[in-house]
């Protein structure tokens, strides 16, 4: 099994426009080879420049990802779920226009809506959610991209923690297409076994973040990562992992992500130590 190795914008920067292009150098110094994009907007770079400054600098995207904001709620008002569905709908064009194949990310709510209620219904939420992936899917299709759906902490939604959940959605969908996007640092809080989690996603699991426990460097924390290997090679995964962690040395994304403490001395340390450690990992 040969995993790939990307990181992620946010490690830099919030928002990547073409203003922001530099950050491209940052990734390729570090020594990666593929680069996964953080859109915020459709729109904020212009993605035929893009390609060209991507391939100039030998580097892949490895996926596009994406998380809806005030406003977009695929489980909201009408007028939110209209806005989240064609907020997406951009993505997908900007991910085809990348000529990349995967957008992922918690895509079927905003991030931060945690006011669940006892009596919410939560099954009918799930259906018009459902309902809405399925016209993305088909959309998304026609683009030549897929969708990965990932599950997240509590403190971030109320709607799709776990990897059990993601798959139940997904089945719902009832898509052959959608797959599933697993993070180490939402896994350790949510998942009772994330070496589980892996084996029951299998060949629908799409994209992995990587992040340790405290949601720095791989290989600095307390995370499992010989289990998650293990799980890795049980299923045959041989698509990328995606460095997705956080520094202070880019505050406009580390403080909403409440990462304020340094756990290695700058962001370009982050990126460095955690792709020798997974190279090392995954060589074992």
């Amino acid at each position: 099994m040969a995993v790939k190795i990307a990181v992620n914008t946010w490690l830099f920067a919030l928002r990547f426009t073409d203003e922001r292009v530099a950050i491209l150098d940052s990734v390729r110094e570090l020594g990666f080879e593929a680069v996964e994009i953080s859109l915020m907007q459709p729109g904020d770079f212009n993605c035929k420049r893009m390609r060209g400054e991507l391939s100039r600098r030998g580097l892949t995207c490895s996926s596009v990802a994406v998380i809806c904001g005030e406003g977009r709620d695929l489980r909201g008002t009408a007028e939110e779920q209209r806005a989240a569905l064609e907020f997406l709908k951009g993505c997908v064009d900007t991910t085809a226009d990348l000529e990349c194949g995967l957008l992922n990310g918690p895509l079927y709510s905003r991030v931060g809506r945690t006011d669940a209620k006892p009596s919410d219904p939560r099954q009918e939420q799930l259906g018009v959610v459902a309902a809405h992936l399925r016209t993305l899917d088909e959309y998304a299709e026609k683009r030549g991209v897929q969708l990965a759906i990932e599950p997240i902490l509590r403190f971030e939604t109320d709607l799709i923690n776990t990897c059990a959940e993601a798959m139940e959605l997904i089945a719902m969908t009832g898509s052959s297409r959608l797959g599933v996007h697993l993070d180490t640092f939402h896994m350790n809080v949510e998942e009772a076994n994330p070496v589980l989690a892996v084996v029951r996603a299998g060949g629908r699991l799409l994209n992995v973040h990587a992040a340790d426990n405290h949601r720095s460097a791989p290989g600095t924390g307390a995370f499992n990562w010989q289990g998650l290997r293990d799980a890795l090679r049980h299923i045959g995964y041989d698509r990328y992992i995606t460095i997705e962690a956080f520094h202070p040395d880019a505050p406009d994304i580390s403080f909403p992500a409440a990462v304020r403490r340094k756990q290695v001395p700058t962001n370009a340390d982050v990126g460095r130590r955690g792709l020798a450690f997974l190279r090392s990992l995954f060589t074992e």
